[in-house]
């Protein structure tokens, strides 16, 4: 549906993580503890996807990367989550590199469900997402659906946002995406969540 009615959870967040980052660019550290809380869980989420239990692990490397590189960051909230998903996606591939295997999609964890996620006309499917019977058929979504649907909807990035830390297109992330989420819907049982084109997903052009 629109941009309608109810507050929108995610603009208050990325209003309170853009305030942190240019707090904790300025030298605050606890400013840069705020900007990790709010950050943290879902990028851990999109990595347990990738590396599956080395997660925290990877965690860490990309946050000695963030923090190291801090200072070169410019934009907002949103800008920081995308910035940070695509330092830790790096990291991921890197290690998987190392490990020899290839990028797979994990079990999410409960506390990765606390983040707002962007309402569309999908939101029934969006919404299901939070279940564990979702969050484990996100498992069996092909990889770049899957990737598509941790940014969306675990990170909690725009489709723009999502293609610059993928490498991609807008218009194939959104249809990765949309293709991931229809799948699920279908699988979960949602009527009524399936109808529209990719354009739902992010920006219509």
């Amino acid at each position: 549906m629109g941009q309608g009615g109810e507050p929108r959870r995610a603009q208050a967040y990325d209003g309170e993580l853009g305030a942190a980052v240019a707090r904790a660019q300025e030298g605050d550290e606890t400013a840069f503890a705020v900007a990790y809380r709010l950050v943290q869980p879902g990028l851990l989420g999109y990595l347990r996807g990738l590396v599956g239990d080395d997660a925290e692990d990877v965690a860490s490397d990309a946050w000695l990367e963030i923090a190291r590189d801090l200072g070169r960051f410019k934009g907002d909230g949103a800008g920081f989550r995308g910035w940070t998903a695509t330092i830790a996606r790096h990291r991921a591939l890197d290690h998987l590199r190392r490990q020899k295997v290839r990028p797979r999609s994990s079990a999410l964890e409960q506390d990765v469900l606390e983040l707002p996620a962007a309402h569309t006309t999908h939101d029934q499917a969006l919404e299901s997402i939070s279940t564990a019977r979702a969050l484990e058929l996100v498992r069996g979504l092909p990889r770049d659906q899957a990737e598509a649907v941790l940014l969306r909807i675990v990170v909690g990035l725009d489709g723009p946002a999502a293609a610059r830390v993928l490498g991609k297109r807008p218009g194939a992330v959104r249809t990765a995406a949309y293709r991931g989420l229809r799948r699920l819907a279908r699988q979960l049982g949602d009527r009524g969540v399936t109808d529209d084109g990719p354009g739902t997903l992010g920006e219509s052009k």
